[in-house]
């Protein structure tokens, strides 16, 4: 059976490592992309090789920069025809008041948490038009449909990113191509360690569930999702513990 092909972005670490994880554990052959932290992604793609003996590549660049995923593309099509799973994880936040935060600030996280979704869909979606076949899958959250004090613009990009989800479905449903997105709620990453002690447990009263997600669970859902029936698609689903 041919090997399948997924390329997740921002996968050095958190929900990103994660998802890469598991889908080398499903014998996928997977493309792993960060921006910075590249030794770390050496690092993933060591333990794919030896723990789940499958393929791996790496393909760095800043995703929410046209020019470096023309070149990503590139080197993932010379390796294969058509992804068959694009998992959009890469982000970041910003924590701040509005009128505190810089042009240059906005604009990083405009590009790297919503625009790096349309380059990476507009790169991954012709061939899998051709073969009419493909699931993309979309890193949201919770502050995307409710908003976050201290965090208008990640909010605000992950709103596009809903939004996008949606429409995009519609698009490409014809195709057979399925389109989803995950809204996490509060996941036990780096991102989040930032907080202060106090405000973890502020958070954490809030969840029904009484805890912070794992990066595993985002994962897991992430790969049921991109097996999932295919009259799932245009859908955001809240992983959140019930918040």
């Amino acid at each position: 059976m041919k090997k399948k092909n997924v390329l997740i972005t921002g996968a050095s670490r958190g929900i990103g490592r994660s998802i890469a994880l598991r889908f080398a554990a499903g014998g996928y052959h997977v493309f792993l992309n960060c921006r910075a932290s590249v030794a770390d992604l050496y690092e993933v793609r060591d333990i794919i090789e030896k723990d789940h003996h499958t393929t791996c590549g790496i393909v760095p660049g800043d995703v929410g920069d046209p020019r470096d995923i023309a070149r990503m593309f590139e080197q993932i099509y010379r390796s294969c025809d058509c992804l068959d799973v694009l998992v959009n994880n890469a982000g970041i936040s910003y924590i701040g008041l509005l009128m505190d935060m810089g042009d240059d600030e906005w604009r990083r996280v405009i590009d790297t948490n919503l625009s790096s979704v349309f380059y990476c869909c507009r790169a991954a979606i012709p061939p899998m038009i051709s073969r009419k076949s493909g699931r993309i899958i979309n890193i949201s959250s919770m502050w995307g449909n409710s908003g976050a004090s201290c965090e208008a613009a990640y909010s605000a990009s992950k709103a596009g990113v809903n939004g996008l989800t949606r429409a995009l479905a519609k698009e490409l449903a014809p195709s057979q191509i399925q389109v989803n997105a995950v809204a996490c709620g509060v996941i036990d990453t780096d991102m989040n360690r930032q907080l202060t002690d106090e405000e973890r447990q502020a958070l954490e009263d809030e969840i029904p569930a009484g805890r912070y997600g794992t990066a595993d669970e985002i994962a897991e859902v992430v790969w049921d999702i991109a097996h999932a029936p295919g009259y799932l698609t245009g859908q955001v689903i809240g992983v959140d513990g019930g918040i």
